[in-house]
């Protein structure tokens, strides 16, 4: 039989194909193209920060800033458009690019040049971002009726029967899958989380893939913090508050390993969707908050257990193959 782990994504596909059966015999409209279309486009946020968060995890590291990183970078973006409504949305998206990817290089700077852990490093950005968010913008907040139509409309428009929010995030998943597939530095990446010191010996930079990896969440932290800002019409110091454990999530559930070097970007997308699903459905059928938090905490407890119990069985195949040698 062939081995689990190449088929995880498989597997994870037909878990959420039952969870919508199952959520169609209580709401049978939940199938339908339409509103699927609407689930995927209110998941695309997730899928997108999830997509951020792992090439992070695969080199054995951790942002836990992300969603601080969205606060600051969508407050920054929600002032400029406040004060300066004539600004272009594609000038302000490349903005919150730009910040978000000081926030990034930040992290990546600590843990690479300083080598003080991923967790520790990103647990006090967490909160200095945070801090910064209040600083910028005084406590005060930009409401709806301070941004500019364009800043609101602009991913709310459809093309070819999407909205332009679900392309975003359909082209930010072409791109990753690219970049872990076809490039140096996507190889580099699983490399690493695979074996550091062996990637050293084959000339890989370990800290500086560290740094462009954490460079890329940040940026991918910063354009999710326009299409928040400018999906919810709010900003303030609690946007997306909590908001980087439904991220890492999204990670894990996806099959995405902790320990490094395991994954990929169809994982990360269908452990957004799934999450996304959840959080869609269980409250049109009436599923209490608890059940919900309780069905979300099952799944990413059983994601770590088959994850682990697969590392573990790669680890005899190679222990084998390496006695038989």
């Amino acid at each position: 039989m062939k081995s689990f782990l190449k088929y995880r994504e498989i597997w994870l596909l037909a878990g959420i194909v039952v969870l919508i059966g199952l959520i169609s015999t209580r709401f049978p409209g939940f199938a339908d193209p339409a509103n699927l279309r609407q689930v995927f486009n209110d998941t695309s946020i997730l899928m997108i920060l999830a997509l951020g968060q792992m090439v992070v995890i695969l080199t054995r590291s951790i942002d836990l800033s992300m969603a601080s990183n969205l606060c600051f970078t969508g407050m920054v973006v929600a002032m400029l458009n406040a004060a300066h409504p004539a600004i272009p949305i594609p000038v302000l998206i490349v903005i919150a690019l730009a910040v978000g990817l000081v926030l990034g290089a930040i992290n990546g700077f600590l843990v690479w040049r300083l080598n003080i852990p991923s967790i520790v490093v990103t647990l006090g950005t967490l909160t200095i971002y945070r801090g910064a968010t209040f600083v910028v913008s005084g406590g005060a907040w930009v409401n709806a009726d301070q941004m500019s139509p364009a800043f609101i409309n602009f991913q709310r428009a459809a093309f070819l029967g999407l909205p332009v929010l679900s392309w975003i995030a359909i082209i930010v998943i072409a791109l990753f899958f690219l970049v872990m597939t076809r490039t140096a530095t996507g190889r580099s990446i699983y490399a690493i989380g695979v074996n550091p010191t062996a990637s050293v010996y084959a000339g890989i930079d370990v800290g500086r893939t560290k740094f462009i990896v954490f460079c890329i969440s940040g940026m991918i932290g910063g354009l999710a913090g326009y299409l928040w800002i400018s999906r919810y019409v709010i900003a303030s110091v609690e946007v997306a508050n909590g908001y980087e454990l439904n991220i890492i999530a999204a990670c894990v559930i996806g099959g995405i390993s902790i320990a490094g070097g395991i994954g990929s970007v169809g994982g990360a997308v269908l452990g957004a969707l799934f999450l996304g699903i959840i959080s869609n459905a269980l409250p049109v059928i009436n599923i209490s908050p608890f059940w919900q938090m309780a069905i979300s905490g099952s799944a990413i407890i059983l994601a770590v257990v088959l994850n682990a119990r697969g590392e573990r069985r790669q680890g005899r195949i190679i222990l084998r193959k390496a006695e038989a040698a």
